[in-house]
């Protein structure tokens, strides 16, 4: 080293006796290694402790073709019966009922989507919204009785996906039923049956000289399948009303 080379002091000078220090390391290091792994060849396999359970949950064989179970005949399989024609699970129409002008076919019709959200304040966000989540078809059946009693019944299928169109369906539109028609707090009653299908009563207030207007509403969800359900008239509806009818549609499903 020239008298004025300096070493830098965050740096320590790598020697020949560095050198050989780390060799020796990595030479013990390996070496340790090495017969760690030959000891542990040497001894003899840990058995492993017995399992938990006793046996096993299925036979050990198959069982005989005349024993085996046989396949669900097509009336008793529901995602046969959801596959078909939609429009033979719609409940039927009551005796002495009389054709709806707005779908006057009996037996039940199908929907374009674009008629069935006009039925919404929205349509055009709820067009959307059925579009993104997969909707499959709509079906839909009528009926009058009396002058002015209208009852209607939809089924609006959707594609088996990722998504679950007919629950967020159904949620968005329960959503909201609580405060529909001017009300305040309308939780509802149970449909039997469902996990979570509600059927609605209101009484919706109008302008002198005008008739009064009453409604009736449920909502259900059956596999890919949101069940909506409307009837409206002049006098007040009951609870039985509605709730058989949804009943009837859910017996169908």
């Amino acid at each position: 080293m020239e008298p004025n080379d300096t070493v830098s002091p965050t740096r320590r000078p790598r020697g020949r006796t560095a050198l050989i220090i780390v060799a020796a390391a990595l030479l013990g290091i390996s070496g340790g290694t090495a017969v760690g792994y030959g000891i542990q060849a040497q001894r003899p396999p840990t058995p492993l402790p017995a399992l938990a359970q006793p046996g096993l949950g299925y036979p050990a064989k198959a069982l005989p073709a005349d024993k085996a179970a046989a396949p669900l005949p097509a009336s008793e399989d529901r995602q046969v019966k959801m596959d078909g024609d939609l429009r033979k699970l719609l409940v039927e129409r009551p005796k002495g009922a009389k054709a709806s002008p707005d779908h006057p076919r009996e037996g039940g019709e199908w929907q374009r989507l674009s008629d069935y959200t006009r039925e919404f304040e929205d349509e055009r966000s709820m067009f959307l919204f059925l579009a993104e989540n997969d909707v499959r078809r709509i079906a839909v059946t009528a009926w009058m009785q009396g002058p002015y009693r209208q009852s209607d019944v939809t089924l609006v299928q959707f594609r088996s996906s990722a998504r679950m169109g007919a629950a967020d369906h159904f949620d968005g539109q329960l959503s909201y039923m609580p405060e529909a028609e001017g009300g305040a707090g309308n939780t509802g009653d149970p449909i039997a049956g469902t996990g979570e299908g509600r059927y609605f009563l209101y009484a919706v207030e109008r302008e002198p000289g005008y008739q009064p207007f009453h409604r009736a509403r449920a909502l259900a969800v059956r596999g890919d399948i949101m069940i909506d359900i409307n009837i409206t008239d002049v006098k007040p509806i009951s609870k039985k009303d509605i709730r058989v009818l949804a009943e009837r549609q859910l017996e169908r499903l």
